[in-house]
C-alpha cells in the first residue's frame, strides 16, 4: 500500500534531562554544579541532572537532508534517540509523521536468544508487514547477509562480523519515509562496508527526510542540504551545509567532484 502520510518532523523547544542518582549529599551537589555548570542542573525534585538537550527547535519537510555536527558529547546522538522515541523529552514537543527507521546501532532491536530467522520475522511484524512481505524480507536479508546455514541458529553464537551483517541487512531492508542515522552505524568490517555502501546510499536517496549525525565532512557535503551545529546540548548554528561546516571547522570546504 502506498504511503498516504507526508513525512514531516516538527521539534519545538525540546529539553531532555538525565537524572544522576547517588548524588544527594550537599557538598557533592555543590561540587558538580560548580565544576560542570554548562550541562548540570537541578530538577524540581532537587536531583542533580545532566541537561542533555536545551531549547531544541526545527522543522523538516520532504526533501530535507539534515546533518548534525558538534564535538563529542554535544548532544547529537541524544537528539537522534529522542527523535526515534527512545528518550522522552522533559519539556517541549516532537511530532514525526511518516514511517521511521533509526539506524543507530546494527545490533539495536535484536534478541540474541532467538535465531536469525526469528529476528527477521519479529522485525517484519513490528513494521506491520503481512506474511508475504515478511517472506520477501527474509529472502532479502538472507541474500545480503550471506549466512544461509546460520539463520536457524541463535544469534548468541554468531561471530561479531555475522551479527553486523545480519543487523545491517535487517535495518536497511525496510525503506522508511524518515531515516535517522548515526555514524556509529557505519562502523564495522571494511570489506563488508564497501559492499554495503551502495545499499545504504540507495536507502538515503529513497527517504523523504534524512537526519544524519556524523563527523565525516564528505558525507555531510554529499548527503545533506542543511546542518545543525550543536554544543552543550544546544543549537549553536543552523543553516546551509557549507556555511555551517565552514563556521564549525574554521576553514572553507568544498564538495568532492563526482568520480
Amino acid at each position: 500500500m502506498p504511503d498516504t502520510i507526508q513525512a514531516r518532523i516538527e521539534v519545538t523547544d525540546v529539553d531532555l534531562d538525565f537524572p544522576l542518582y547517588h548524588t544527594s549529599g550537599r557538598s557533592l551537589k555543590k561540587t558538580l554544579l560548580r565544576t560542570v555548570t554548562k550541562r548540570m542542573g537541578e530538577d524540581a525534585k532537587h536531583r542533580i541532572v545532566v541537561q542533555a538537550l536545551r531549547g531544541i527547535s526545527f522543522t523538516l519537510n520532504p526533501g530535507d537532508r539534515l546533518g548534525l555536527i558538534g564535538s563529542n558529547g554535544a548532544g547529537k546522538t541524544t537528539l537522534l534517540r529522542t527523535l526515534a522515541g527512545i528518550y522522552e523529552p522533559n519539556a517541549g514537543m516532537i511530532r514525526v509523521n511518516g514511517t521511521l527507521n533509526a539506524l543507530l546501532d546494527p545490533n539495536l532491536g535484536m534478541n540474541v536468544n532467538l535465531t536469525g530467522r526469528e529476528n527477521i520475522m519479529l522485525r517484519g511484524l513490528y513494521a506491520g508487514l503481512d506474511t508475504a512481505a515478511i517472506e520477501q524480507l527474509e529472502e532479502d536479508v538472507r541474500r545480503f547477509a550471506d549466512m544461509d546455514e546460520f539463520l536457524n541458529l541463535p544469534i548468541r553464537i554468531y561471530s561479531a562480523g555475522m551479527i553486523i551483517r545480519l543487523g545491517f541487512a535487517l535495518a536497511t531492508a525496510i525503506r522508511p519515509q524518515v531515516l535517522l542515522m548515526d555514524e556509529w552505524f557505519l562502523a564495522g568490517d571494511a570489506n563488508f562496508m564497501d559492499r554495503a555502501r551502495a545499499r545504504l546510499e540507495e536507502m538515503v536517496r529513497g527517504a523523504e527526510i534524512l537526519v544524519l549525525s556524523t563527523h565525516n565532512t564528505d558525507a555531510l557535503l554529499d548527503w545533506c542540504t542543511r546542518v545543525i551545529w550543536m554544543e552543550h546540548g544546544r543549537i549553536q548554528m543552523d543553516g546551509p551545509t557549507e556555511t555551517v561546516l565552514e563556521a564549525y571547522l574554521g576553514h572553507p570546504v568544498h564538495k568532492r567532484a563526482a568520480p
